[in-house]
């Protein structure tokens, strides 16, 4: 590890570089345990060297964004976690917006409305950042990341450059060809069309209104915990199957809609995934369907 310390401050400012981090102070459910290490690029150049560091080192390491579809195990991480959040330069061009992966998604969706650019409204309320919308081809109110990406840019195995168009990206439902290579996300290319500012905004704000009056925003959570079972919707299975306002610990299947798990007070991690597999026995014995997590668990009890 002191190697490794060594060769990141050649990267990054000391200020950059966290050791023993509580990952709960990084990911939108409030939990976690310590990483070994959090770094923090605040360049795409700085995070193709801390990449190379990374991949010729022995340790574990993992990329993500501002950890709104993430949680880390009580026991932390045992490695390094590179967070791109600074990563959120933006400009446009005519309809085209390019667009660091770190920038969050609502940022992006009020630079698109700025810019009297309209398609992207549907995500002006999803959490997170543009990289992982992308990577998990994010979508709301019938609208999805793929009918909004021109290409993207990534940082292959071996450390360079690369941009691959859309058609190339093997988008599907909460799918993409990023969940299948080791390919780091670093830009993106967003082709919308010209609309009206007020009209857009108006839009904007219609869809957050339902979202506000929907989902429980007012607590800890990762958004939706379970993706879409073929032919049914997740929160009235789980509704349907008795485990609304259903907790263990701290954690609890929210009152509001019961497609989200939601941090109500001191829930720790393993309160978390006891709860969701708690639901996912009791769907699968009512109904027969088996729920899939929408989120990411990574790090050691």
């Amino acid at each position: 590890m002191k190697l490794i310390l060594k060769e990141l401050a050649a990267v990054l400012a000391s200020e950059n570089i966290k050791k023993n981090e509580p990952m709960k102070n990084h990911t939108s459910f409030k939990v976690g345990g310590p990483a070994d290490l959090l770094l923090l690029p605040q360049t795409k150049e700085e995070l193709q060297k801390v990449l190379t560091i990374c991949r010729e080192s022995t340790k574990p390491f993992y990329v993500m964004g501002n950890g709104s579809n993430l949680i880390v195990r009580d026991g932390g991480y045992r490695g390094i976690i590179i967070k791109t959040k600074a990563l959120n330069r933006v400009c446009a061009a005519g309809e085209t917006i390019t667009a660091q992966a770190g920038i969050s998604l609502k940022a992006l969706a009020d630079f698109a409305q700025e810019n009297s650019l309209t398609g992207l409204e549907f995500a002006s309320g999803i959490p997170g950042t543009l990289g992982g919308a992308v990577t998990m081809n994010a979508g709301a109110y019938d609208g999805e990341m793929k009918n909004v990406i021109k290409s993207i840019e990534v940082i292959t195995a071996d450390g360079s450059f690369e941009t691959i168009p859309a058609d190339a990206c093997a988008f599907g439902y909460r799918s993409s060809i990023l969940q299948k290579k080791p390919w780091v996300l670093v830009g993106v290319n967003l082709i919308l069309k010209k609309g009206e500012a007020q009209t857009i905004k108006e839009k904007m704000n219609d869809l957050n209104t339902r979202r506000r009056t929907k989902q429980p925003l007012e607590y800890p959570s990762a958004g939706s915990t379970f993706r879409r079972p073929e032919g049914y919707f997740a929160g009235k299975l789980i509704q349907d199957a008795g485990f609304k306002g259903r907790s263990v610990g701290g954690a609890q299947v929210s009152e509001k809609h019961s497609g989200f798990v939601i941090n109500a007070g001191g829930a720790t991690t393993a309160d978390i995934l006891a709860l969701i597999t708690l639901i996912q026995t009791g769907v699968h014995q009512q109904f027969g369907v088996d729920l899939k997590p929408e989120v990411i668990v990574i790090g050691e009890d």
